[in-house]
């Protein structure tokens, strides 16, 4: 250490000896190195945008209510927890687990319904399984079923 330094040193603990702590000052003289290398955005948020960003990219929905709940699906899903440095490997595991496993399929299936209907002011339109759609119906059992194959075809492109 030089005689330049030590000076600097003594002056700097003067001058902070002669100030009350606060934590804005405390703050101040840390600067930026609170956030070095980490972005202001949290992780959990940053991935979610990133799945609403693909699916809106690549949604072929109209309306965008297919689009909107599987948004709100895929965000709401334990996987993408799992997965917040590769949110859409989170994604392509949720859309194939709604084409592969049936009673998950038509929940969500229950869910665009519901959202339809909130989103139109009309009654929502269930369709059973193996029963053919009410002709009344936005969305069918296989509209949803191809809207999610066309997903999944866009994230094996990834």
């Amino acid at each position: 250490m030089s005689a330049n330094d030590l000076l600097t040193n003594d002056l700097q603990r003067e001058i902070r000896n002669e100030r009350r702590f606060s934590l804005a000052e405390a703050i101040g003289r840390e600067g930026g190195s609170f956030m070095k290398g980490e972005s202001a955005i949290p992780r959990p948020l940053k991935a979610a945008n990133e799945i609403k960003q693909f699916i809106a990219a690549h949604s072929l929905d109209p309306s965008g209510t297919l689009a909107n709940e599987l948004s709100a699906w895929s965000i709401a899903d334990i996987r993408l927890s799992r997965q917040l440095e590769t949110p859409l490997v989170a994604l392509a595991q949720i859309v194939e687990s709604l084409l592969n496993e049936p009673v998950i399929f038509y929940e969500f299936a229950r869910q665009v319904a519901i959202a339809q209907s909130k989103l139109t002011g009309d009654r929502p339109y269930f369709q059973q399984p193996g029963q053919p759609p009410d002709l009344d119906a936005d969305y069918t059992h296989s509209s949803i079923r191809q809207y999610l194959l066309e997903i999944a075809m866009f994230l094996e492109k990834i």
